[in-house]
């Protein structure tokens, strides 16, 4: 249960109350806001004197919920920039897989700017499958990052890999990204949720649409309210392809839930084949976002080089997303 305590109601009071009814306690519009285990359906008729208004839910997606807000919320980077919301704006975030050195992420950031996007990826900290594998730069990558950032007026989105390094990555990023394989990790959640920074978390590839979305409310439930959730794809029977995109999950997050929803289709195909198809269909699911890796030479990429498209590839795959969006109502930007 979501209730909302009177305007009048201090903070001390609403602390009563959340320790009472073993509620997260959450400030929202000059008012508070208590979070209860979705099991409280009833509330005592004692606490009616602080209560403007109360939502009741079957299960514990509460924070997340069109039946507590039932617009998109809206993650603003600045002034210009925002995911989300009632713009009808699809952002597309490109670089990529992994910072590798300044000149190639110069040059990804040079190919961002040319094209008018905001928002350039890359990892510092790279969550690898095997121990032999390039595991990215580190600090010294986040340094690279934040040098583009200053340079060219880029917001960076990165990684974090662990619960080590949580700090450094709030410290140097706009957007946090939590990964597939780091999305149960409630060190790393707790920690986000108690920053304001914006939130990009991924879909575990074998987690239910419950278990993702619950662990955007523990985010929400901290505290931070800009949170955006990303489908990467799901793993299925299928060999063919790396992943499999669910757009019929999309479909579910963007009726029953008041997150943006951004769409990886680099991750999810795992091919560079696939990716601009994949790309054209996500912007017509009407989504708040697109995340796609680009290397000036995928050749010698240290990680994903199979996904990711080179620059001209990648060039030719943005000028098609405009007309996509354009047919549907939307505007990429």
């Amino acid at each position: 249960m979501i209730i909302r305590l009177k305007k009048e109601v201090n903070e001390q009071k609403a602390n009563e109350l959340g320790k009472e009814l073993q509620a997260f306690v959450l400030r929202e519009n000059g008012s508070f806001v208590l979070v209860t285990p979705n099991k409280l359906k009833d509330l005592d008729s004692k606490y009616g004197s602080f209560v403007s208004g109360s939502v009741v839910f079957d299960d514990d997606i509460q924070l997340a919920s069109k039946k507590y807000l039932n617009e998109v919320r809206t993650v603003q980077l600045t002034e210009h920039i925002s995911i989300g919301g009632t713009t009808g704006n699809t952002a597309v975030i490109a670089g990529p897989c992994s910072v590798e050195s300044e000149e190639q992420i110069e040059a990804a950031a040079q190919l961002c700017v040319k094209l008018g996007i905001g928002i350039l990826r890359a990892g510092a900290y790279k969550p690898r499958t095997s121990p032999y594998t390039f595991q990215g730069m580190g600090l010294e990558g986040l340094e690279l990052l934040a040098k583009m950032r200053t340079k060219y007026g880029l917001k960076i989105i990165t990684e974090i890999r662990d619960s080590t390094h949580v700090n450094e990555i709030i410290e140097y990023a706009d957007i946090l990204q939590i990964g597939a394989k780091a999305m149960y990790d409630h060190g790393i959640l707790k920690s986000c949720g108690k920053s304001n920074k914006p939130v990009l978390l991924k879909r575990g590839f074998g987690t239910t649409l419950q278990e993702f979305v619950q662990s955007a409310e523990f985010i929400l439930s901290g505290g931070n309210p800009n949170v955006m959730l990303c489908e990467r794809g799901i793993r299925t029977f299928e060999t063919k392809t790396r992943f499999t995109l669910d757009l019929c999950g999309v479909a579910y997050l963007k009726q029953f839930t008041n997150l943006p929803v951004i769409l990886d289709p680099s991750h999810a195909i795992g091919y560079a084949y696939g990716v601009a198809d994949l790309s054209r269909a996500c912007i017509a699911m009407g989504v708040d976002g697109l995340l796609v890796e680009t290397h000036p030479n995928p050749a010698v990429a240290k990680s994903d080089a199979s996904q990711q498209l080179n620059f001209d590839e990648f060039t030719a795959l943005y000028q098609t997303l405009s007309p996509v969006a354009k047919a549907i109502g939307r505007k990429i930007v």
